[in-house]
């Protein structure tokens, strides 16, 4: 019976030993199969499980102004992402991850538990440094960060409406964000990084693409103006608890925008106060009927067609005149007026003679060729053509009313613009907002040089004694210029109090070197031109002419004899 036991015994453990060297043959086998044969494939695998592929985000484009002041860029801000999975398993450190972030921990948990079957989730996004180090040190499982950058705008409100702004993925929203985006975005790059369990970067792997900035962009603007005309229009728009305006300052010379500036405005670094109410160039965008800023080119018009006489005198009594159904009136009776007066005391009698004498096709030639009705090839997002209809579908009472400002619409850039032809003996500059920029239009011919220069000197009675903007004067120079107060349209005719107010000025008038548009809305005290809108024009294009030493034009005659250091004679 022992002898039985031992037996049985030893066969079971001669069976559990061949049983051990069976799996012992078996690992032997698995190991070489693998190490042998598969061992492409795990390594593969392993590589799939813990190298990742990162987009490295591309510095965006600076911009500048014409003299290299930065209105424009872009700052490497940290942004705390995680791997939703490797969170879920250190529930533990939600608590003081949400304080370092600044959120609830019920609304990190929300978005951890809601992106559970994900790879990756933002926690926030372009923190300030101190909170990306705060985050940082917690080293919790499955939270990283990365770099991306952040658009910064020096000049804030002041530049605004011409910059516009960026998304919070760096992609141009407005202005010039946006329409040069495709030269201001950079090209992402890509690297391949190990990571640990956690999700952590343990190093770079190797770069397969490196990222590519973008490209610089440099304005016309003169940052220095760009701030004087902005303060200077805030301060016109307050002061007439106006609803907005906007105001155009351009090189005389050479058609570059210097500035550009609306009302209301908005700060473009706090994207979640941007209202799209607010992000408009008004200045491009919004088209306003004129009024009597267009008198000049009634009268250029006019001349150049040879409808009338350069010395024409016109009989505006009583005062009004009945065009149709129509009835135009001058403020008072101003008699029997040459065409001086008639630009400096803003007649509408005497603009709606000169316009119903003119032909159609001739008066319809100057407005167009000023710019008007088309785009200032600015190709600024959103730019208005504004209107002015062909001249083969005009009634009378249009070609009257359009005489002085009514039944056509145009921009404050357009109307900066078509002034330009006053300034350089009839031809109307391109105007260009980008210095970069291949521009190769040509001046346009909007009248003759003779009538060009006839019509500035006309101007410059509007700003002396006897005109409308006595407060466009400019100490030491000789300003020429139109104000302009238009009633605003509303359903069923022309408001009885609401009013564009307006002033388009050349300095110095001998020979021009700035022009500049201002435009009010709708002003609640006074609403006429030359005291709404001609003090801004003042005070910006006063300080361009000292900026830019431009030689004073009206300094009165010293006496040969002190020119030369002699004493005056009593």
């Amino acid at each position: 019976m022992g002898a039985l036991k031992r037996e049985i015994s030893m066969g079971r453990l001669r069976a559990l030993v061949v049983l051990l060297v069976l799996m012992l043959i078996a690992l032997v086998l698995r190991a070489a199969d693998l190490q042998m044969f598969k061992s492409e494939f795990l390594s593969a695998q392993g590589e799939a499980r813990q190298v990742r592929t990162l987009t490295e985000t591309a510095h965006r484009g600076a911009i500048t102004d014409r003299h290299g002041e930065p209105l424009a860029i872009s700052a490497p801000v940290q942004t705390a992402w995680a791997h939703p999975g490797a969170l879920l398993e250190a529930r533990e450190r939600w608590g003081e991850l949400a304080a370092a972030l600044d959120m609830d921990r019920e609304t990190l948990a929300e978005r951890i538990e809601n992106r559970a079957d994900r790879e990756f989730v933002y926690l926030r996004r372009h923190m300030l440094p101190a909170r990306a180090e705060a985050v940082a040190s917690l080293r919790v499982p499955g939270v990283s960060l990365t770099r991306e950058f952040r658009r910064y705008y020096p000049h804030g409100e002041a530049v605004a409406h011409v910059l516009g702004y960026t998304d919070i993925d760096d992609q141009g929203q407005e202005g010039v964000e946006l329409a040069f985006d495709y030269w201001l975005s950079g090209q992402p790059g890509a690297k391949r990084v190990l990571r640990d369990r956690h999700g952590r970067t343990i190093r770079d792997v190797a770069s397969i693409r490196p990222a590519r900035e973008g490209n610089p962009l440099r304005l016309t603007l003169d940052a220095r103006l760009q701030f004087l005309a902005y303060r200077e229009l805030k301060a016109a728009v307050q002061r007439h608890d106006a609803r907005g305006g906007s105001a155009v300052l351009l090189d005389a010379r050479s058609g570059d925008i210097l500035a550009m500036v609306n009302q209301p405005g908005f700060n473009p670094n706090n994207r979640s106060s941007i209202r799209s109410d607010r992000a408009r160039n008004r200045a491009v965008v919004d088209a306003f009927e004129p009024g009597s800023v267009i008198k000049p080119f009634t009268v250029a018009a006019a001349l150049d067609a040879d409808a009338v006489d350069p010395h024409v005198t016109l009989d505006t009594a009583p005062g009004t005149m009945q065009v149709g159904r129509l009835t135009v009136r001058d403020l008072r009776d101003y008699g029997t007026i040459d065409l001086t007066t008639l630009i400096a005391r803003s007649s509408n009698v005497g603009a709606t003679r000169l316009a119903l004498d003119t032909d159609p096709a001739d008066f319809w030639q100057t407005l167009h060729r000023a710019g008007f009705g088309q785009a200032t090839g600015l190709h600024f997002p959103g730019e208005a053509r504004g209107t002015l209809r062909d001249f083969t579908a005009w009634r009378e009472v249009e070609q009257a009313t359009l005489g002085y400002g009514y039944g056509l619409a145009v921009t404050p850039l357009q109307m900066a613009a078509g002034y330009t032809a006053f300034a350089n003996d009839g031809r109307r500059l391109p105007v260009r907002l980008v210095e970069t920029a291949d521009d190769a239009r040509e001046p346009q011919r909007v009248m003759s040089a003779d009538t060009a220069g006839r019509l500035r000197a006309m101007m410059e009675h509007t700003v002396g004694s006897e005109g409308t903007a006595r407060q466009a004067v400019i100490d030491g120079y000789r300003v020429a210029g139109k104000t302009g107060t238009a009633r605003k349209a509303v359903r069923g005719g022309y408001a009885e109090d609401r009013y564009y107010s307006s002033f388009v000025g050349l300095v110095p008038a001998s020979e021009p070197r700035f022009v500049m548009a201002v435009v009010v809305d709708e002003p609640a005290d006074v609403h006429y031109g030359g005291a709404v809108a001609a003090p801004v024009f003042r005070e910006v294009t006063a300080s361009a002419l000292r900026m830019y030493n431009v030689r004073p034009d009206a300094m009165p005659e010293i006496p040969m004899q002190l020119a030369i250091g002699e004493e005056a004679q009593p």
